[in-house]
């Protein structure tokens, strides 16, 4: 986890340095001098959130042992084995994805009922995800 807090500790730093030289530059750029608000407060906010990475990353590194990627003298071979599981056939992203785009859809042309339907098809779609191997066929053998 601390190669992930340096990388996001080094984005948010960037992001910062950014929207400083930005406000510089669009408010001496420009003739009356103003700044251009929009893009400065979506940098800070972009800091803001891969700082919040970085906190999140720099907690948990503290609180586990070092993995292999995180060792200098660590060898590719420290990395093998399980890494998880992974579902190999299953059609519920299929399912989330078609609630998504009706919600989205029901978003972009502001017809509430067709949000809302959507809405309820993406939580009914992530229950179906998350309990898929707890129901139904793939139940496992207790």
């Amino acid at each position: 986890m601390k190669s992930e807090f340096r990388l996001f500790g080094l984005l948010s730093g960037f992001l910062f340095l950014a929207a400083i030289v930005y406000g510089f530059w669009s408010y001496y750029g420009t003739n009356p001098h103003r700044t251009e608000v929009i893009g400065l407060v979506a940098l800070i906010l972009s800091g803001l959130l891969t700082t919040m990475c970085t906190l999140f990353f720099f907690t948990v590194a503290q609180r586990i042992d070092p993995r292999p990627e995180d060792r200098p003298d660590a060898e590719i071979a420290d990395g093998a084995g399980e890494v998880g599981f992974f579902s190999p056939g299953s059609y519920w992203p299929l399912g989330l994805g078609a609630a998504a785009l009706v919600g989205a859809v029901g978003l972009v042309y502001w017809h509430v009922w067709l949000l809302a339907l959507g809405m309820l098809g993406v939580l009914g779609a992530t229950a179906g995800l998350l309990f898929e191997y707890y129901t139904g066929a793939r139940r496992a053998a207790e």
